[in-house]
């Protein structure tokens, strides 16, 4: 009887050891064997501008659940820059972008980004992230650079904006018929003012003061053309306006 109990107390112990080893097993209760992901051969295909390599050997690492985060963010910026160097910008953004979430402190990428939305066309969004990464870096050099440049194109457009249709002359004390046409007209009066400032700039680069004068001559004669031909039949005046910015600016347009 007691051998019978032995078996019993055997068994059930036996039941119990390979109970605990399943549960374990399929609780990550014991270490199980972690299969390394090599972020070696995405770095180098992307390095070597190899996109053939780099196409599977960085999705390799990036779609791996274990993929540790160091080597993640190393695989999603390095592709995002082959990408990038291939005018594949919204794949390359996507990649950066994902990379800025896992490690918003990463300035170059920021930097690399908004250089990304700037080839876009996307002039707020690239301001915005060089700004970012002189936030993370004051001295970094190209954002530095890139941030000083958006701001100096930033102020031209805020500049044509303020003068967009206007003339060179102040409306307010427009008497001529051509002119209060020039006025009431946003792509003539627009015309007005870059032939005014194609003349000057062509008058302050003559080689002397004589020709100089022989230019602002013909400016003079155009004015005056203009201001005898406006509403006589056939008169074109933007066809004329045209014609004389085309021959300041020169057929290279200048």
């Amino acid at each position: 009887m007691r051998f019978q109990k032995l078996i019993r107390l055997l068994a059930v112990l036996m039941l119990s050891a390979l109970w605990t080893g399943l549960a374990r097993g399929a609780t990550g209760g014991e270490p199980a064997a972690v299969v390394q992901v090599d972020v070696a051969a995405c770095l180098a295909a992307a390095t070597t501008d190899d996109m053939d390599k780099a196409g599977p050997a960085c999705a390799a690492v990036i779609d791996n659940e274990k993929t540790a985060k160091p080597d993640l963010i190393k695989a999603l910026v390095a592709r995002g820059a082959l990408l990038a160097r291939h005018d594949q910008f919204d794949r390359a953004i996507a990649d950066d972008s994902r990379a800025l979430l896992l490690d918003p402190t990463l300035a170059d990428v920021f930097n690399a980004r908004g250089e990304l939305y700037l080839k876009k066309g996307d002039k707020p969004k690239a301001v915005q992230d060089f700004g970012a990464a002189l936030k993370i870096d004051p001295n970094h050099e190209k954002a530095k650079a890139n941030h000083r440049a958006m701001a100096r194109e930033i102020e031209r457009i805020g500049a044509q904006m303020a003068v967009a249709g206007k003339p060179s002359f102040n409306c307010a004390g427009a008497r001529r018929p051509v002119e209060k046409a020039i006025c009431a007209n946003r792509e003539l009066a627009d015309l007005d003012r870059e032939i005014y400032a194609a003349n000057a700039r062509v008058v302050r680069e003559a080689r002397d003061a004589g020709e100089a004068r022989k230019l602002q001559r013909e400016q003079d004669d155009f004015v005056a053309r203009r201001n005898a031909g406006f509403g006589r039949p056939g008169y074109d005046l933007k066809k004329a306006m045209q014609e004389r910015l085309q021959r300041l600016n020169g057929v290279d347009g200048y």
